[in-house]
């Protein structure tokens, strides 16, 4: 019988059999795939996820300003790296948004300058250098941020916005945070104070008691971007935050564009998504301490209490030398989140090494107590090499103390080519809380170092097209279509032969153009391996074309005696296909007609 349209989509790993692997050897088991909220859901077997992507990419629309410009040098600023221009600053975004918006431009020169904050329909446009002030009291008094996933009041970030619309980031400039020659380096994760916060949002403590600031050492973000909607960074080269470098936290509508991030701290991430809607990170290079786009939604108890999911993130043609992840989820992901993207990224390119090479390609990182879940993170054209630890790293175990695992689900990786790694995957769930849904398709990893990869507690890995050091993993079955289904001209079916697959086989007249014609429907084009079984129980070679949707691929398949008509052999070709609907024909090329044909088959 003819493989219906979602067997074949199984089979072509869109929703395939439910696979549990344990350490490299994948088994079979049944299950339900849970949702976001912990219930059952139904996985849409007939559309690619990133069929979402156009809808996502069109509400993304960065910000307008009037053409009018507010030198800072107007308001009192000069560019001599000494006199502190953070009066300039303050006065001429208020004299830019008060005139309903425009353009606060800061020329050519180096301009030292305490905290800046934003205001609505206002684009800061760097042209010349914004360097920052290295004492922490130019970052007060306290406003209200996000620190490591937990709510607080702390150091104003450098750049900062809360509740503003229409804002942008832009020039060809440099904003320097300067972090490494001042003392933020010194304090470090944050010590007693990153411990007291922690136990703060684990007990519900009132966010406006969270005062840390002056006396305290909690390093603040170079950009932080609060409760924001129409948002747009491009074209700067942003270096040496004193944490965190691009924060944007509850905002909606964020491009981040062609922006070069470079940081030496520890936490020194590149631009963090964080409870957003809606963000597009594209044509940016990261050299970074720690993660390069790390998408978050808040700590633990106070994320789950704030609620907030990121969702809707795409990032394109991004180069990534960072310290751990390229493409990243979590570690605080307790708010949840759902329906990332990443396409045509590359990992540790040659012509831009940075100052150490990516960890992974894609680093999902949760633990027992974040909660929340993560839904919906697909890859497509990444390539990389030299890959310290593992292509592509999903993990339940990135802290083990808590009781509140995050369910994770939903990955897909296609066409990913990694040359230069310790393992291919490296997959950690849990025996109570596997990771669900993993597909791998289309995918070559070359230079591996542990031949074998890792998958703990995975339930449903599909691996399609996967190779690891030249050995083919794949793990999905081919689709059989059996003749007796088919097109057929000038023959019948018949089954008193044995041997045969499904209800028989198609006998054909033993004339030249006689044909089976098979109509195959696929996801994604080809090209994908064909095998033909048939029987020939004469001593005369019955040789056919095969051609695929009306274009000749091979113009002559021997088909020579298998000795008896209940011998049964195969023969196979490469044949390249379409997206859709597919005719895969068989015609007989000499008057001995066709072998007797039993099925043919179509691997991914």
């Amino acid at each position: 019988m003819r493989p219906s349209r979602r067997d074949l989509l199984r089979a072509g790993a869109l929703v395939g059999g439910a696979i549990l692997t344990t350490r490299g050897m994948p088994g079979a088991t049944g299950g339900d795939v849970p949702g976001a909220s912990g219930g059952n859901a139904t996985v849409d077997a007939t559309a690619s996820p990133w069929d979402r992507v156009p809808e996502i990419l069109a509400r993304i629309v960065p910000p307008a300003f009037p053409d009018r410009a507010f030198p800072i040098t107007d308001f009192g600023a000069a560019g001599d790296n000494t006199t502190d221009c953070t009066p300039a600053f303050r006065r001429a975004v208020a004299a830019c948004n008060a005139a309903g918006g425009g353009r606060v431009v800061v020329p050519a020169g180096t301009y030292r300058t305490g905290k800046i904050h934003l205001l609505s329909n206002v684009n800061l446009q760097v042209n010349g250098t914004i360097r920052f002030r290295t004492d922490a009291g130019s970052y007060l008094p306290n406003v209200f941020t996000r620190w490591e996933g937990i709510e607080c009041y702390n150091y104003s970030p450098f750049i900062y916005a809360n509740g503003q619309s229409n804002i942008a980031i832009t020039g060809s400039g440099t904003i320097d945070g300067n972090a490494p020659a001042g003392e933020w380096s010194s304090w470090g994760n944050g010590g007693a104070d990153r411990d007291q916060l922690r136990a703060w949002g684990a007990s519900d403590h009132p966010v406006a008691q969270r005062q840390f600031g002056s006396g305290h050492k909690l390093r603040p973000n170079m950009i932080g971007l609060y409760d924001c909607t129409a948002v747009l960074v491009e074209g700067v080269n942003l270096r040496n935050p004193a944490m965190w470098t691009l924060h944007p936290v509850y905002c909606t509508n964020v491009t981040v564009r062609d922006v070069t991030f470079f940081s030496t701290n520890s936490q020194g991430d590149g631009c963090d998504p964080d409870s957003c809607t809606d963000v597009l990170v594209t044509g940016c290079r990261f050299d970074t301490n720690d993660d390069c786009v790390p998408v978050k939604s808040g700590r633990d108890r106070d994320g789950r209490r704030v609620s907030r999911p990121s969702r809707n993130i795409v990032i394109q043609n991004c180069r990534f030398s960072g310290r751990w992840g390229g493409v990243t989820v979590g570690s605080e992901m307790s708010g949840g989140v759902r329906d990332v993207f990443a396409e045509d990224c590359v990992c540790n390119p040659a012509d831009f090494p940075g100052r150490y090479p990516v960890k992974y390609a894609l680093y999902v990182k949760t633990s027992f107590n974040r909660g929340g879940y993560v839904d919906g993170v697909h890859l497509r054209r990444i390539t990389g090499r030299n890959l310290e630890r593992s292509a592509l790293h999903i993990t339940l175990n990135y802290e083990t103390s808590g009781s509140l695992p995050p369910a994770v689900q939903n990955v897909t990786a296609d066409d990913v080519a990694i040359d230069g790694a310790a393992q291919a995957y490296d997959l950690e769930g849990r025996a109570s809380d596997p990771i669900k849904n993993v597909t791998i398709t289309n995918s070559v990893f070359t230079r591996v170092a542990t031949a074998a990869p890792i998958a703990d507690d995975v339930d449903n890995l599909v691996l399609t097209g996967v190779s690891i050091n030249g050995k083919d993993v794949s793990n999905t079955p081919a689709s059989r279509y059996e003749a007796e289904d088919a097109v057929i001209s000038q023959g019948v079916v018949e089954s008193d032969h044995a041997g045969f697959s499904g209800r028989g086989f198609v006998n054909t007249d033993n004339v030249a153009g006689a044909y089976v014609e098979f109509a195959i429907t696929l996801p994604a084009p080809g090209p994908h391996p064909l095998t033909i079984r048939y029987a020939n129980g004469t001593t005369t070679d019955r040789p056919f074309s095969l051609t695929v949707n009306g274009a000749v691929v091979q113009s002559s398949v021997p088909a020579p005696s298998t000795g008896a008509w209940t011998t049964w052999t195969s023969t196979s070709a490469v044949i390249p296909t379409v997206a859709g609907a597919n005719t895969v024909r068989l015609t007989a090329t000499t008057g001995a007609g066709l072998p007797n044909l039993d099925y043919v088959e179509l691997r991914p």
